[in-house]
């Protein structure tokens, strides 16, 4: 007949063997706490010999359970250190220096493509994961609002008095909306989230400081918006440096791994990308089964609704800025559908809108 093992978490059973000898009364007693659910657990024992009365000892299973914990606590830091990607491949990228994804490591950086063999390196404040990075000679010109982000007065400027005017429009402040948008991400709390186009961090800072995500990317195309947040961090104390990093990256062109993320929160951005379908498509890449997108923008409908030719005019300032304006919920809706995203909600406060989608389990 097979021993087994019963086991303990208390040291007061440690030296006590059971044999075969015993009476049935003084085994079921022993038993009975084997199957306590609070301290006691079963577990069979390695095959010794063909003994049919080998001892069964008690021994304490903290430093087991310790050990368990550790490896799954190691098991997600591995995790999130391969959830970067090469922009030209969409290979996982590789580390070659300080593989940590800590804002204080990131300067001295460097990860390599082990299929182009491109390699990427941080600076002093960021990652700089654009296809363009590296390159001495060659640059592209983005649209006009994108451009007009990445200049230092407006990256100083958006969170002294900027941000603060778009209560006109009916957004309810950023503690508010955090508090809103939480409502959509409690499926995935715990999980890593990606700040897209932060700008310079305001949500960033936030979920970092929540607690709630266990990594919080802030990514914008921007290098002095990702300065400015960097700079920021630094004037805060106890800030969570060591889950928390900063990337810069084309939204349309996201370095991350495929269904890798569990969040992404794009707050006053989607109406800023050069191509909202091309963003959301990337989006909905990398984003793990049953991961969530959450945006805010501004609905331009209700007594705008009677402004003639909306759409000629939508056409018109997305030639001349790059930006897109929304006229209705239904748009947005049709978008994250079209791009793969599921369970569409909305919240509206004036032109101000908050939506959140799914990626399909």
């Amino acid at each position: 007949m097979a021993s087994h093992a019963v086991t303990a978490n208390t040291s007061l059973f440690s030296n006590l063997t059971l044999s075969s000898s015993l009476n049935r009364s003084t085994r079921l007693f022993f038993t009975s706490l084997a199957f306590s659910p609070s301290k006691f657990r079963l577990r069979a024992a390695a095959p010794t010999s063909s003994s049919s009365s080998s001892p069964t000892t008690f021994v304490d299973t903290n430093a087991t359970n310790s050990i368990v914990d550790e490896e799954e606590k190691e098991k997600e830091v591995k995790q999130s250190n391969y959830l970067l990607a090469c922009p030209v491949c969409y290979d996982s990228l590789n580390w070659t220096s300080n593989p940590s994804l800590s804002v204080d490591t990131i300067a001295g950086s460097s990860l390599q493509c082990g299929t182009c063999q491109k390699t990427y390196v941080g600076n002093q404040t960021h990652l700089d994961l654009t296809v363009t990075t590296g390159a001495k000679s060659y640059g592209e010109s983005m649209s006009f609002i994108t451009e007009f982000f990445r200049l230092p007065l407006i990256s100083a400027l958006y969170e002294r008095g900027w941000r603060q005017s778009f209560f006109v429009g009916g957004f309810p402040g950023p503690e508010k909306e955090f508090e809103l948008m939480k409502g959509f991400l409690k499926p995935v709390l715990g999980g890593n989230i990606i700040d897209a186009s932060c700008g310079s961090g305001l949500f960033s800072r936030l979920f970092a400081k929540s607690g709630l995500f266990s990594l919080v990317v802030a990514l914008d195309y921007s290098e002095n918006m990702l300065q400015q947040c960097f700079e920021f961090i630094q004037q805060e104390e106890n800030f969570p440096k060591e889950n928390f990093t900063l990337v810069r990256a084309d939204i349309s062109r996201l370095p991350f791994v495929s269904s890798s993320i569990d969040a992404v929160h794009a707050g006053a951005a989607i109406h800023c990308w050069p191509s909202p379908s091309a963003a959301v498509a990337e989006i909905s890449r990398i984003l793990r089964p049953g991961g969530v997108f959450v945006a805010t923008t501004a609905i331009y409908d209700g007594p705008l609704a009677v402004v003639p030719f909306r759409s000629t005019l939508r056409q018109s300032a997305k030639q001349v800025s790059g930006s897109n304006f929304f006229l209705s919920e239904r748009e947005l809706e049709e978008l994250c559908r079209a791009c793969g995203l599921v369970g569409f909600k909305c919240i509206r406060n004036g032109l101000f809108v908050m939506i959140s989608a799914t990626k399909p389990s």
